[in-house]
């Protein structure tokens, strides 16, 4: 039976653990399950798994979040799609300078481009908001030119449809994650860490993460000597707050790319917190409430669509004030944090699958080739 054959171009590392190749993993196992072929193209020296992986390598640029592809990149690219007979291309974008040539490429080749747009935006006046407004100006004419563009919340495609990108293009497909792996459960966390209660965020240590902010309303709230706040990641802020917050109760662990020790630390946390100026739809929010755990991430990008009703929202024009007030709620209140954990982890199971992002997935891919899907 002829098999659906996928080009993902995609963000692959052995070394390096982030949303973006945390859904490139996840996503393309996904569809491998269901019969798919994955031809994976990507930028880095990464071998893998069992998938016909394909590296272009190329220059990561601005704390690597930007790949300058190499010279020859786009005729090898152009070689692989043709040669492994590729039937519908899927870009996590972004991927790199080779993004803006994707359209024009792939229907030279008569393959139909389906794009996922990751890029974090938010409405709040900031420089960090100005810097993805810019971004999204520079991308909306290549994304009108795609198949299809899947974003994962509707805040986003009344961004991209109010910059031209035509709405009949666009399909809002939340992240998913794996509920059965990320669901509340034991943990031995709290020993390790020798504490009795924990709270935690996990991601980039980067400025726009606002991570010092989270740390200053944390030790503000004056926490007992059993309790700790973990700052899993690395980043360009971690050397500066590691030696600025030589606090026993703050601990920073720096990048965990075991997934079992990650899951270990939500399942022990009281509270989750995503303090960020710009997200798109943060996996690391959506493995938080999958596991139980109470979240307190900031009203940007698809959050508000995210959390309301399940969470805690946090102004990011009153960051300071609203994360003093929320950590001090929640550092009293251990019966609040197990309330706002139980309404997480439903929300979770109601909107945020694994396995339902995938179905939607196939369905856009069934869509984009008029129904013919050979799966």
């Amino acid at each position: 039976m002829t098999r659906l054959r996928i080009g993902w171009l995609g963000h692959k590392s052995a070394t390096v653990g982030d949303g973006l190749r945390t859904y490139s993993r996840n996503v393309t196992a996904g569809l491998s399950e269901r019969g798919a072929d994955i031809v994976f193209v990507h930028h880095e020296k990464a071998l893998d798994e069992g998938l016909r992986s394909f590296s272009l390598v190329g220059t990561p640029v601005f704390q690597r979040r930007l790949v300058v592809a190499r010279r020859r990149s786009r005729k090898r690219l152009v070689n692989i799609l043709r040669e492994q007979q590729v039937d519908i291309a899927h870009l996590s974008a972004p991927f790199s300078t080779l993004d803006f040539r994707m359209p024009r490429l792939c229907h030279a080749l008569g393959v139909p481009l389906v794009v996922t747009f990751h890029v974090p935006f938010a409405k709040s006046a900031s420089r960090w908001s100005r810097l993805a407004a810019a971004v999204y100006r520079l991308y909306a004419r290549t994304l009108a030119d795609c198949d299809r563009v899947i974003v994962l919340g509707g805040e986003q495609r009344r961004l991209l449809i109010g910059l031209g990108v035509p709405d009949s293009r666009i399909t809002v497909l939340p992240n998913g994650v794996d509920l059965d792996k990320y669901s509340p459960g034991p943990s031995t966390a709290l020993d390790v860490f020798g504490a009795e209660r924990m709270f935690c965020f996990i991601g980039r240590v980067d400025p726009e993460k606002q991570v010092e902010p989270l740390v200053r309303a944390f030790l503000d709230a004056s926490p007992s000597p059993g309790t700790r706040l973990l700052i899993v990641g690395d980043g360009v802020d971690l050397p500066r707050l590691r030696r600025r917050y030589a606090d026993p109760r703050v601990v920073f662990t720096g990048v965990i790319l075991d997934e079992k020790r990650r899951i270990d630390i939500l399942r022990a946390s009281d509270a989750f917190f995503l303090p960020s100026q710009l997200e798109a739809q943060s996996l690391a929010v959506l493995e938080a409430m999958a596991c139980g755990t109470a979240v307190v991430a900031t009203a940007v990008g698809n959050h508000v669509e995210v959390l309301d009703g399940a969470g805690r929202l946090l102004n990011p024009h009153r960051l300071t004030v609203e994360l003093n007030c929320v950590m001090h709620d929640l550092i009293e209140s251990p019966d609040l944090c197990r309330a706002l954990g139980d309404r997480a982890r439903l929300r979770a199971c109601d909107l945020f699958a694994l396995n339902a992002h995938v179905d939607g997935l196939l369905a856009t891919y069934s869509s984009v080739m008029g129904g013919r899907l050979p799966v």
